[in-house]
């Protein structure tokens, strides 16, 4: 089986570098073979954070993409938690999606499908996971979405 980052390669994807943290919390920690990734939040390809309220300010695919540069973020912070070797990385086991969202919005799962959806197509089987999808009536800084996370690493 080729490696995870050669398959994010044909994907045409480039994981960005791992963000630190912004506050006085780490951006990861393992335990027992498995390592909780704090929560990633909604940044485009050059850093700009994608902010705004779900039901009001975007749409829902708007919403899922947004999701999807969280799981981006999620699997940078798994490589630098494994010293640069992703392959380390045996499987998602469980998300947990905040979605910044009007109180009538109700497509909560269809946002965090684009981070399920993309872990998926980039790594398989191991990308299928446990998820829950919470609305929030708002998030750190504006953002549209943060996304935690659950890996087995060996």
């Amino acid at each position: 089986m080729a490696g995870y980052m050669a398959r994010l390669k044909d994907l045409g994807i480039d994981l960005p570098e791992a963000s630190a943290p912004a506050a006085n919390y780490v951006p990861y920690v393992e335990a027992g073979g498995l390592l909780y990734v704090s929560g990633q939040i909604s940044m485009d390809a050059e850093g700009k954070l994608i902010t705004g309220k779900l039901g009001a300010d975007l749409d829902t695919a708007a919403g899922a993409e947004a999701a999807k540069r969280c799981a981006l973020m999620l699997l940078a912070q798994v490589r630098a938690a494994c010293g640069g070797d992703l392959d380390r990385m045996t499987r998602v086991v469980k998300l947990t999606g905040f979605v910044n969202s009007t109180p009538d919005f109700t497509e909560q799962p269809k946002v965090v499908n684009g981070a399920s959806d993309f872990l998926v197509e980039a790594l398989g089987e191991a990308g299928r996971h446990a998820r829950s999808a919470v609305s929030a009536g708002s998030l750190p800084l504006g953002v549209a979405v943060e996304i935690e996370g659950i890996f087995e690493i060996a």
